[in-house]
């Protein structure tokens, strides 16, 4: 079965046909792996190339992604075998003192889509659990989001704890008043003003 039959199903955001087209593969002896690589991350890169090139926008993302996660569902039991590597592993979160999520979550969606393990901490995230996930997890990135202006000293803060505690985490961080000037200014390794481009970003500090 071709993956680009897959890859129509999520850039149509029909998550039923996703599910029976990735059963089909499976079935017709295609490895889970070729399935998530070719099919689902296939299709999820080519849906971040059509955000960055305004042919989509967030409720499409939302929506292919949500197709994507349909096929995963399918796949996950067969890509739990020891030879089956995640990307790396990302503990994601909203920064405290802040409870905005929707597009923490997109970004969430989005890395997992993309390959990456991801460890979502939900709103309203200490610093210090940031990093006592990150150890439990054996993250290799630590996400911040953060909506409101007055929470951006603490993403600061936190961004700042995960330097000073040494465990080699590289931070991602952003949000609406995120730029890349505060990122630089914070010292953050790695800025995106959007979940396509977050993908991009975590893909290349994961590659360090």
């Amino acid at each position: 079965m071709a993956m680009q039959e897959i890859v129509d199903a999520v850039l149509a955001f029909d998550q039923a046909k996703t599910v029976r087209l990735v059963e089909a593969a499976l079935d017709h002896g295609t490895a889970a792996t070729t399935i998530l690589q070719d099919g689902l991350i296939g299709a999820m890169d080519e849906v971040g190339r059509r955000y960055s090139e305004g042919l989509f926008f967030v409720p499409e993302m939302l929506m292919a992604a949500e197709a994507m996660k349909a096929g995963l569902g399918v796949l996950r039991p067969r890509l739990s075998a020891p030879e089956v590597t995640p990307a790396g592993t990302v503990v994601i979160g909203t920064v405290k003192g802040d409870q905005h999520d929707i597009g923490k979550n997109l970004v969430a969606m989005m890395l997992e889509c993309a390959g990456f393990k991801v460890i979502n901490l939900g709103v309203d995230v200490a610093p210090n659990r940031f990093i006592a996930m990150a150890k439990r997890h054996d993250a290799l990135i630590i996400a911040m989001s953060a909506l409101l202006t007055t929470t951006l000293p603490v993403m600061q803060a936190t961004v700042a704890s995960v330097k000073r505690d040494g465990g080699g985490f590289k931070t991602m961080v952003g949000g609406a008043p995120v730029t890349q000037a505060l990122a630089d200014k914070i010292g953050a390794d790695g800025y995106s003003p959007d979940a396509a481009g977050a993908v991009t970003i975590a893909r290349d500090l994961a590659s360090r």
